[in-house]
């Protein structure tokens, strides 16, 4: 008998591996609890795939001899507890994709610098010439693409979301960035369970495997002991310490494993300290894949970065407007106000996951000269934020949000979104959030 595949979620991840679970052969069927868009409908009709869309229908799903579900879907959700008692077993996107695909599986986690981190190692794999795909929570699905596509190299972006239902996959090299606290909502507000699903990226790992992590993070040092030693470590450091794979000193990176080259940090394309940490594991990432020293330097140098992150949108009667709208954490928020050369003006605000502020406080002291609240509800920051002697706009739309900036914002002085939430409650996602933002700046 054929076995029946369902997929919960159609968004780009479902969608792709409905795809790949049709190509195999299976009895697909797709169920989204909300409206899917045209562009998957118009591919699920495409491959003859049966969706439905509004609801799930719990005979066409409990009958399943497998579940590949949307990251989205929290874990506590009626449907998973009840796919979970009658003991279905329930799959990621990226598990499943796994299975039907020889290629070298590079994969980039951590709180914050995924996005640019993964995006600059596919930079430098391109330029280098190698067959290589870019997926995860960026870019075409990977079930997609291992449908469709036949890359030798696959470089993913992995959330803790998508690492929570991956059990067999195997990371050829594993990237973790850091370490706070994020998404504790759907991790019972418990930050150790936060900790275990990041180092998943590593569970499957052999000796010829390498890991690349942050050797400075506290985190990452209390926990690594816990994983068993797999493969081989290459930790990244700000200043030289002992087996560090890369450091800088003397406004110079210096790569010392396995092929050891250096470059002047001004040459970099990104900026900020934190772009330095993503740099260095994206240089030991293609380091270790054997890419040549001079196209590494040379793809680090003219990388253009990523949209929504640090954004540099416009200059407007002398104040510059930046869109960091992917800072949906407070220790992005906290990375963005420590690269603010000027004063600034911060809006923040939006669906809160159990923030806590204090980490960016002194920061907010030092260069902050305005607050703008952007969400439905602001209360926790006026409570947080009262004290601090600034002034305060209270706003519910990013139009309201731009037009409080602009009045308050002088000359020589930054605006930054930087808004340490996810969007939900007032936008589609953070790039929609972004988006307006670049809008009304531009219409200012």
């Amino acid at each position: 008998m054929t076995k029946r595949i369902v997929i919960l979620g159609a968004g780009e991840s479902g969608t792709g591996a409905a795809v790949l679970a049709k190509k195999q052969g299976f009895d697909t069927f797709v169920s989204d609890m909300s409206f899917i868009k045209d562009k998957y409908k118009n591919l699920l009709n495409e491959k003859n795939i049966p969706w439905e869309e509004g609801k799930h229908t719990e005979e066409q799903i409990l009958n399943a001899d497998e579940i590949i579900k949307s990251p989205g879907i929290p874990n506590n959700a009626p449907l998973i507890q009840k796919l979970k008692a009658q003991g279905t077993p329930i799959i990621s996107e990226i598990e499943f994709a796994g299975r039907y695909t020889n290629a070298k599986m590079i994969c980039v986690t951590g709180s914050n610098g995924k996005t640019t981190t993964t995006s600059l190692i596919y930079h430098i794999f391109k330029k280098a010439g190698l067959n290589v795909g870019l997926a995860g929570n960026i870019g075409k699905s990977l079930a997609y693409q291992v449908a469709e596509c036949n890359y030798d190299y696959y470089i993913i972006e992995l959330s803790s979301f998508q690492l929570d239902n991956m059990y067999k996959f195997h990371a050829n090299i594993a990237v973790l960035m850091n370490i706070t606290p994020d998404h504790l909502d759907r991790y019972d507000y418990q930050m150790q369970n936060y900790i275990d699903a990041k180092f998943r990226i590593i569970q499957n790992q052999t000796d010829n495997d390498a890991f690349i992590f942050w050797n400075d993070d506290p985190v990452i040092q209390k926990e690594l002991h816990k994983y068993g030693m797999h493969g081989h470590y290459y930790p990244f450091a700000e200043e030289k310490e002992d087996g560090v794979a890369a450091f800088t000193e003397n406004d110079k990176i210096y790569f010392t494993q396995p092929i050891a080259f250096n470059m002047e940090e001004e040459e970099l394309a990104l900026t900020g300290t934190h772009n330095l940490f993503n740099s260095m594991a994206a240089g030991i990432s293609a380091n270790i894949a054997g890419i040549r020293k001079a196209c590494i330097r040379e793809a680090l140098s003219d990388f253009k970065g990523v949209e929504h992150r640090l954004e540099k949108v416009a200059r407007v009667r002398g104040v510059d407007y930046i869109n960091d709208s992917k800072a949906t954490n407070v220790n992005s928020c906290w990375y963005a106000l420590k690269s603010m050369k000027t004063k600034t003006i911060l809006i923040l605000g939006g669906k809160d996951k159990g923030n806590d502020y204090n980490e960016i406080a002194d920061l907010v002291r030092e260069k902050c000269v305005g607050l703008i609240f952007l969400g439905l509800h602001n209360e926790k920051l006026h409570d947080f934020f009262k004290g601090f002697g600034l002034p305060i706009a209270d706003t519910k739309s990013m139009k309201d949000a731009v037009d409080a900036a602009y009045k308050m914002a002088k000359n020589g002085e930054t605006v930054l979104l930087s808004p340490c939430c996810a969007s939900f409650d007032l936008f589609k996602s953070y790039e929609d959030r972004g988006n307006q933002f670049k809008q009304y700046v531009n219409e200012l």
